[in-house]
């Protein structure tokens, strides 16, 4: 098989520009959330150790934050995921541990509905002009884009991802319990929720994709919430 190198890499670095730093910042900044809500409550684990930041640097997981994204846009996948290095919380310092768990794993999230939301007002209010004005408002639509599917995933009610933590905060003491040991299992269960209607599906022609029917509800409530919120889409 040969390679078309030059335009590999041209192919290469426009990708990188039109969603490097959207996707960058949107990981990044959601594990600093984390972070900042956990020292709001009581515990400096994450302060400590120089993790509340907006430094990008102090949260990228060269896997998660670098390669897996870059495989993903090479193999021309639907969307783009990764992850940072999570930020360290010990919850027995938090000043009202399962309260403030399920408000830590709340701030994620909702940084990245506020950076969607950041985003798709510049789009809306912003004129912008200049040979950079596609570069940048493809930028901006993709930080909207990005920012929203990232916040919709982690609100998924499985530990341990932030909708999971949400949801054994606040479910009675009984039920949270068993509930919170799933986490050891969480992301065998999540790769299964993902790929395994997938194989049933093209085999049984039946549509048992609830993960996927779960995104695509959620990435569509959130994102006409926000360029509601921004006043419509585009200037």
């Amino acid at each position: 098989m040969e390679y078309d190198l030059p335009a590999l890499w041209a192919e290469m670095g426009r990708g990188l520009a039109v969603w490097g730093m959207p996707v960058l910042l949107a990981i990044c900044l959601h594990e600093a959330a984390h972070g900042y809500a956990a020292w709001r409550l009581g515990d400096d684990t994450a302060k400590r150790l120089g993790r509340v930041s907006l430094n990008p640097l102090r949260h990228v997981h060269w896997v998660g934050t670098v390669m897996i994204p870059a495989m993903l846009f090479f193999l021309k996948s639907p969307f783009l995921f990764g992850f940072a290095k999570p930020v360290p919380v010990n919850f027995t310092r938090l000043r009202h541990p399962r309260r403030d768990m399920a408000l830590v794993a709340l701030a994620g999230p909702a940084m990245n509905v506020f950076l969607a939301l950041v985003a798709a007002l510049l789009l809306h209010l912003v004129e912008f002009g200049g040979s950079y004005a596609g570069l940048i408002e493809e930028n901006l639509s993709n930080a909207v884009l990005i920012n929203v599917t990232l916040a919709v995933f982690n609100m998924f009610p499985l530990p341990p991802l932030d909708g999971g933590r949400i949801l054994t905060g606040i479910l009675p003491l009984r039920f949270a319990i068993p509930y919170a040991k799933l986490e050891n299992y969480g992301l065998i269960i999540l790769v299964a929720l993902i790929f395994v209607p997938i194989y049933f599906q093209s085999r049984l022609g039946l549509d048992l994709d609830f993960f996927g029917a779960f995104m695509h509800a959620g990435v569509a409530a959130v994102g006409n919430i926000v360029i509601f919120l921004a006043g419509g889409w585009g200037a």
